[in-house]
């Protein structure tokens, strides 16, 4: 692989549980096999690291989708390939990821990876739906905080209607004919 590989951004917005970083850790293990530069960046793990002391208000949340969002496009700038499972719940915050990337003439994409909440909620691999209905926890996005659908992603996954390999597979799909993989 030479040094000049055009990097991306790739943008996986959806509910908790919805399977975003799991279709993300399944693509970059594919890329990874053809030789590209990829890097996850975790929503948990940049909540904890990079975010650290941000609540969940829509401020809060806005900050830190455009923290995530730099680092994403300095790494794409880069050439290398940045996997960003992040809820992202609103729009405007989605956009304005967009638009820096644009401005940085960077590739970027929206997936949305569009489980319903009901099967989220019973997948919940993080207990938040459960903690939410026993009242343990309030501002849960998708349930009594709001998740605003993107109106054109450059991608919506039904990952409740195939496996993570075909999630994976239609993602891939669309970064060859983007020119991207």
């Amino acid at each position: 692989m030479s040094g000049t590989e055009t990097g991306a951004t790739v943008w996986l917005t959806g509910l908790p549980s919805a399977g975003k970083t799991t279709i993300a850790l399944a693509l970059a293990e594919r890329l990874r096999g053809e030789g590209h530069r990829v890097e996850v960046l975790d929503g948990d793990e940049i909540r904890e690291f990079l975010s650290a002391g941000l609540g969940f208000t829509r401020e809060d949340r806005h900050t830190n989708v455009q923290r995530i969002g730099f680092v994403a496009e300095l790494l794409a700038s880069n050439g290398v390939k940045a996997l960003v499972p992040v809820i992202a719940p609103y729009g405007d915050s989605r956009e304005a990821v967009r638009k820096r990337h644009q401005s940085a003439g960077t590739a970027y994409l929206e997936v949305h990876v569009a489980t319903p909440v009901e099967v989220c909620s019973v997948r919940d691999v993080k207990g938040l739906y459960a903690k939410q209905a026993a009242g343990e926890i309030s501002g849960l996005t998708g349930v009594d905080d709001p998740y605003e659908l993107p109106e054109n992603p450059d991608l919506r996954i039904e990952a409740h209607e195939q496996g993570v390999e075909d999630s994976a597979g239609a993602l891939h799909r669309l970064l060859i004919e983007k020119g991207l993989a």
